[in-house]
């Protein structure tokens, strides 16, 4: 296990290959199932803490759900962000969710009586700007902030240029020392326009394994020369109710093994590595049923393909 944990350090190179980092950590962390797998189940432990000496990535989405009503929207608050500085080493880095409130074009029905009322604040620039000043303390630790979008209907985005629009207007003039990543979920938005725009604007991707996405190795090969900027790899799973149905929600082993499927990732994987290109690999306790054990079941894999 200890050789496995090494080749995630951010200065590992395998001989004989020019390859970019890969950081491979959960999607969320606190999670008491996973003491023994992860946490030692000392009491009062702080989550984050323990985790950090085992992986170097992981996701914030906690962040995301921050829309609430026209005048009612949630921004981190001062104090967890210095609490989640205090608790990384240096060369930690989070992927970080940038808030809904940014990136719905609606309120959500169920605040609205079942009505689609717009959502003033979509692609907000100064909220947008609020919320990277709400976590400054955190910028040495960032990797990039994920602007993740619903699945855009005729009725809330009339088409794919229409979307790249919106990411210009948004992002033009943020701080050169921020890397964003998109992650739309309209797979008629993955064609050579958007990944073209990706790349001239330097703007990263968020392949996502779920969701009624096509499969990410599908996208990546199609349009594997277009992608020059680091990646986000969410493996996010298909099916959140079975999964939590068959763990009851204690996500200390795999119920729904994907063993046919993760060699392809990894291959895709390998390859943007070898092509010069950074990956955070992100796994979800609902992909297979327990992240920390879907992570070691990668690196084995990877050892094989080194």
């Amino acid at each position: 296990m200890q050789n496995q944990l090494q080749f995630d350090e951010p200065n590992h190179q395998p001989r004989g290959r020019k390859t970019k980092h890969l950081r491979i950590g959960t999607c969320s962390w606190k999670y008491p199932s996973w003491q023994s797998l992860v946490y030692s189940g000392t009491k009062n432990i702080n989550f984050l803490e323990e985790y950090a000496k085992r992986y170097n990535t992981v996701e914030i989405d906690q962040w995301f759900w921050s829309l609430f009503g026209e005048d009612k929207i949630s921004l981190p608050r001062a104090d967890t962000v210095d609490e989640y500085c205090r608790a990384v080493p240096g060369d930690f880095k989070f992927t970080i969710k940038a808030p809904n409130s940014i990136t719905l074009t609606h309120f959500y029905r169920h605040l609205t009586g079942g009505k689609l009322v717009p959502n003033p604040h979509f692609i907000s620039k100064p909220l947008l700007n609020d919320f990277l000043a709400s976590i400054k303390p955190l910028h040495p630790y960032l990797g990039l902030v994920m602007l993740q979008f619903e699945y855009l209907n005729k009725q809330k985005m009339e088409n794919l240029a229409e979307f790249l629009d919106c990411i210009d207007q948004l992002l033009e003039d943020t701080p050169e020392d921020i890397r964003f990543a998109l992650e739309p979920r309209n797979p008629n938005f993955f064609t050579k326009r958007y990944f073209t725009f990706l790349s001239e604007r330097g703007l990263s991707h968020v392949f996502i394994q779920g969701y009624y996405m096509p499969e990410i190795t599908e996208v990546y090969w199609k349009y594997r020369d277009l992608v020059t900027m680091p990646v986000v790899v969410r493996l996010h799973g298909y099916d959140r109710d079975e999964i939590e149905k068959k763990t009851r929600k204690q996500y200390h082993s795999i119920v729904a093994p994907k063993d046919d499927e993760l060699p392809g990732v990894i291959k895709m994987v390998q390859d943007l590595r070898e092509r010069g290109v950074d990956v955070y690999l992100n796994v979800n306790n609902h992909y297979e049923g327990s992240a920390p054990l879907t992570i070691e079941k990668i690196r084995g894999l990877i050892s094989d393909y080194l």
